[in-house]
């Protein structure tokens, strides 16, 4: 394989997959002190950075029929809350109208919305929960 051949293999690659040229030494530097007649370069190879997701608030909204227990059960069984945590944020939707129950990724906050929403619905309850970007 010639040097025309890998350098055309290189330029079809992915920017991924490319190696960074390394410049050749053709012998000592007589200028600098101290370097011998061999040097060794490192390859790197650049990674594309990944930026952190989106995050979403997942609230809770206060409503006059809803059980505040089955709020206290939903909190416990979707946000995995201890029982303290799960009274704390059903008294502070009960009181202030909305409450937080976490922050997600958007997957992760639209899954859990969707099954506040789900338990709600066959357990005949009018509670209502979204999400709102951060």
């Amino acid at each position: 394989m010639t040097f025309d051949d890998l350098l055309a293999l290189t330029e079809e690659a992915p920017a991924a997959l490319r190696l960074a040229p390394v410049a050749a030494h053709a012998g000592p530097d007589k200028n600098e002190p101290g370097k011998g007649g061999t040097e060794t370069g490192t390859i790197t190879k650049t990674r594309p950075k990944t930026k952190r997701p989106n995050l979403y608030r997942v609230v809770l909204l206060n409503d006059d029929y809803t059980p505040m227990e089955f709020v206290i059960l939903v909190l416990q069984d979707v946000f995995n809350k201890s029982r303290e945590e799960a009274v704390q944020i059903m008294l502070h939707v009960h009181q202030k109208g909305v409450g937080e129950c976490g922050i997600y990724p958007y997957e992760v906050a639209e899954t859990k919305v969707t099954r506040v929403m789900d338990t709600a619905r066959k357990n005949q309850h009018p509670l209502q929960c979204v999400m709102e970007k951060q």
